[in-house]
């Protein structure tokens, strides 16, 4: 299923392979957070289906440096796993000159697990209504507004969104996206652009509006928001992604058995049904798939992010 590794669970019968005991999956966000919103809803599937406890280890801060190193350190017996995102992978390999972890020469690729574009927001009682709107106003006061992001990503988005509206707007971080939102609400922040799993839980309680979507199709969770190109902005293109790693050495038939197991998870329909209520929606792959994927992410962001000049504070 979706490209997944057809792989019997024999792998985990057999405790010379995978050993028993909890297994621990290490995710760079603190709670709450999309990848950490998904990683318990598996975790606590994968945890049923092995017999064994399963649990997620928020490690946030430092864009994700801490968690990937731990990780890459950790013993390659398959009871650590990294449940991450475009951020350590892709993003901070262009961003900082060294790194304690190589994306890709440190990890086991096990799967993707999904995708997600990002969604210009705004305060839900805000008088704008359409980026045309936004652009118009901080085009109008050059350097008197904010944006802020909790995670690489999400800086990255917003900075393409700048680039291509020509506006001046001050950047301020977060520890994660949700923490950015009641600064959106309070007016200290003028928008910000975060994933479709953050932003709908925020859309939906009230606290922000979508003004449009960086993705090629309109957003099947809010279908009356616009395109970034139908708002005017075809150049504010992005997607991020989200997946699953194991420590360098991790043994084959670990990797493969993970993968395939994963992939039974996301098949269950009250999976699918929680998954599609946070917007949602897996997109799987072999370990090879993945592999040659997040490669080619890495090369992808870095151009992405050397256009856009962005620098680490």
């Amino acid at each position: 299923m979706l490209g997944a590794a057809a792989v019997s669970r024999s792998a985990f019968a057999q405790p010379a392979k995978f050993p028993s005991g909890r297994v621990t999956i290490v995710v760079p966000f603190p709670a709450g957070a999309a990848t950490d919103i998904s990683a318990r809803i598996y975790a606590e599937r994968l945890s049923a289906l092995w017999g064994q406890p399963v649990v997620v280890d928020n490690k946030g801060g430092g864009n994700g440096i801490p968690a990937a190193e731990s990780v890459a350190r950790a013993k390659p017996d398959g009871l650590t796993l990294f449940a991450t995102s475009t951020m350590t992978q892709a993003v901070n390999p262009a961003i900082y000159d060294k790194l304690p972890y190589d994306p890709i020469q440190s990890f086991e690729a096990i799967t993707r697990m999904g995708t997600s574009p990002f969604v210009l927001l705004v305060d839900k009682n805000s008088p704008i209504n359409t980026a045309a709107e936004l652009t118009a106003k901080l085009k109008a006061e050059p350097g008197k507004h904010n944006y802020g992001a909790g995670a690489l990503p999400a800086r990255v988005a917003s900075e393409l969104y700048k680039l291509a509206a020509g506006v001046d707007v001050t950047y301020v971080g977060y520890k994660s996206n949700p923490q950015a939102i009641p600064d959106v609400q309070s007016g200290l922040l003028t928008f910000m652009m975060i994933d479709t799993v953050n932003a709908k839980v925020a859309m939906d309680r009230g606290a922000l509006k979508g003004l449009f979507v960086t993705d090629g199709e309109r957003y099947a969770a809010v279908p009356d928001m616009p395109t970034a190109a139908e708002a005017g902005y075809p150049d504010v293109l992005l997607t991020t992604w989200t997946g699953y790693y194991a420590p360098k050495g991790t043994p084959r038939e670990i990797v493969d058995g993970i993968n395939a197991d994963i992939a039974k998870v996301a098949a269950m329909p009250e999976v699918l049904e929680r998954l599609a209520a946070i917007g949602g929606v897996p997109k799987l792959m072999s370990p090879a798939e993945f592999a040659a994927f997040t490669a080619s992410e890495k090369e992808r962001w870095g151009k992405i992010i050397h256009r856009a000049n962005i620098k680490v504070e």
